[in-house]
């Protein structure tokens, strides 16, 4: 199935997604993307799990070169054991559209989203295989974060979050059991394992 450019072509559409959304350590990242019309000539633009890593890391250039706009937020863990994972989410995604100069709709991925000022919103069911501005924000968001976990690997390496990025793996929950928790972890969503 090809993408569409845009829901509406009289609009100046912000495409929203985040990612991390499952994980038991590290940020959730968001991203807000605001594409030229032309985007059909972008093949690489696509759903970021239908991507390599390498592929990804290609399209994350490319967009940032061609987009209008964009922008990329984090909330951290600690902020996610505040508000709860979807509220933290919406933190992120809120953030992201107010770097943006320009736009008049938002389109999100998924089937919730908190109302962003007087802005009208469409929530689109695997919107990142359906929205050319989905599938770009999904990529920056995925690739921001995977970089910023292969970072904090290097500080903290028997977690592997090189390779599992946080998610909980056998050998991620296996080290949190054996050696504990950092700071970076995210504690509600730890209960079960530190009780097993």
């Amino acid at each position: 199935m090809s993408l569409s450019p845009f829901l509406n072509p009289l609009n100046i559409e912000a495409g929203v997604d985040e990612s991390g959304r499952g994980c038991l350590s590290g940020p959730v990242v968001a991203a807000a993307v605001v594409l030229p019309k032309n985007v059909l000539t972008y093949p690489l633009i696509r759903d970021s799990k239908k991507l390599s890593e390498k592929k990804r890391l290609e399209a994350f250039k490319l967009i940032k070169e061609v987009a209008i706009d964009y922008s990329i937020s984090f909330v951290t863990p600690e902020e996610i054991d505040k508000y709860n994972i979807l509220q933290a989410t919406m933190l992120a995604m809120h953030n992201c559209l107010d770097a943006l100069k320009e736009f008049n709709h938002i389109l999100v991925d998924g089937n919730y989203f908190n109302k962003y000022k007087d802005i009208n919103h469409t929530c689109v069911i695997k919107g990142d295989d359906t929205y050319y501005s989905i599938a770009a924000a999904s990529i920056l968001a995925k690739v921001s974060r995977d970089e910023y976990m292969k970072e904090l690997h290097t500080s903290f390496p028997n977690y592997k979050w090189d390779s599992n990025k946080g998610y909980g793996s056998s050998d991620h929950i296996k080290m949190i059991k054996e050696i504990g928790y950092t700071k970076h972890h995210r504690l509600s969503f730890l209960k079960n394992i530190l009780q097993s």
